[in-house]
C-alpha cells in the first residue's frame, strides 16, 4: 500500500472512532427498569410448589397487560433476569438478561421458563440472594431502576447477616421488593409463638428502597396470582398501591 493509501485509511479510522472503542467502554442500551427475579428453592419448597412459581412467573409474562404495561414506559422497553437461589453459595442464574419490548419478546421470555431446570437444595440464604443480584446489575442494560424482587417461603438461615447485605443492596441505590408466600402447612407445636409471620418478617427485614412493597400470597396456590400483580406494579415508574398487598387463590 502506497503512502498516500496509507494516509487516507488512517484519516478514515480516525473520522469514525466507534470502530475503536473498546466494546465494554460502549454505551448500554437504556430500558425503563432493570428488574432480576429471585426464586426460593430450597427444601421447604417442595417440587409442586416450585412448579407453581416457574409456571406463575411464565403466565405472568404471557398476560398481555404486561407487555401493555411495558409499552406505556418511557422507553417503552424494561431488561429482565432470572435466578434461582437457596444455600448462601447456591444461586442458579437461569435466564441471563434479556430485553422485553412486546408481548413477543415476552412470551419468548416465557417460554424459557418453561423449559428452565428444576432443582431443590437445602438452606434459605435471603442474604446470598441478595448479594448475588446486585452483581448482576449493569450488565448490558441501564435502567433508571434497578429492582431485585425476592420470592420466597422462610426466613434467613444462612450466609451473613440479612441486615448486613440488604444496607449494602440499598446504599447501591437497589430496590429491594418481596413476595412472601405463606405456606399452610400446619406450625409445628413446638415452634408456635416463636416463628415470626412471614409477612411481618418480609416487610421489616427484606424490603427496602424508594416505593418498595411487599407482595404476599396466601399459599402456593395464589403465588400466579401475586407474581402477576406484582411484576405489573413494579414495571409502573409510580406504582400505585399500599406497602403491602396480598393475593389470595
Amino acid at each position: 500500500m502506497q503512502r498516500r493509501q496509507l494516509l487516507q485509511w488512517g484519516a478514515g479510522l480516525l473520522a469514525t472512532p466507534a470502530l475503536l472503542t473498546p466494546r465494554a467502554a460502549r454505551a448500554m442500551e437504556p430500558v425503563d427498569v432493570e428488574l432480576v427475579l429471585a426464586v426460593d428453592v430450597s427444601r421447604s419448597v417442595d417440587q409442586e410448589e416450585q412448579e407453581m412459581q416457574f409456571r406463575g412467573y411464565a403466565n405472568a409474562f404471557r398476560d398481555p397487560r404486561l407487555a401493555d404495561g411495558i409499552a406505556r414506559g418511557a422507553i417503552g422497553a424494561i431488561a429482565v433476569s432470572f435466578f434461582t437461589w437457596s444455600d448462601w453459595d447456591m444461586q442458579k442464574l437461569l435466564v441471563p438478561w434479556t430485553r422485553i419490548d412486546s408481548r413477543a419478546a415476552a412470551a419468548g421470555f416465557a417460554e424459557v421458563l418453561d423449559a428452565a431446570p428444576r432443582e431443590t437444595f437445602l438452606y434459605t440464604s435471603i442474604s446470598g440472594a441478595i448479594d448475588y443480584a446486585s452483581t448482576l446489575f449493569g450488565q448490558g442494560f441501564e435502567g433508571t431502576r434497578q429492582v431485585v424482587d425476592i420470592s420466597g417461603d422462610g426466613v434467613n438461615n444462612s450466609g451473613r447477616p440479612l441486615a448486613t447485605a440488604r444496607a449494602e443492596a440499598l446504599a447501591k441505590g437497589v430496590i429491594l421488593n418481596g413476595l412472601a408466600v405463606l405456606d399452610r402447612t400446619p406450625t409445628p407445636p413446638q415452634l408456635i409463638g416463636i416463628q415470626r409471620p412471614l409477612d411481618e418478617y418480609y416487610q421489616d427485614e427484606v424490603i427496602g428502597g424508594p416505593g418498595s412493597f411487599l407482595m404476599v400470597a396466601e399459599g402456593f396456590t395464589a403465588f400466579e396470582s401475586a407474581v402477576r400483580r406484582k411484576i405489573i406494579r413494579e414495571i409502573a415508574f409510580h406504582a400505585p398501591g399500599p406497602r403491602v398487598e396480598r393475593a389470595f387463590a
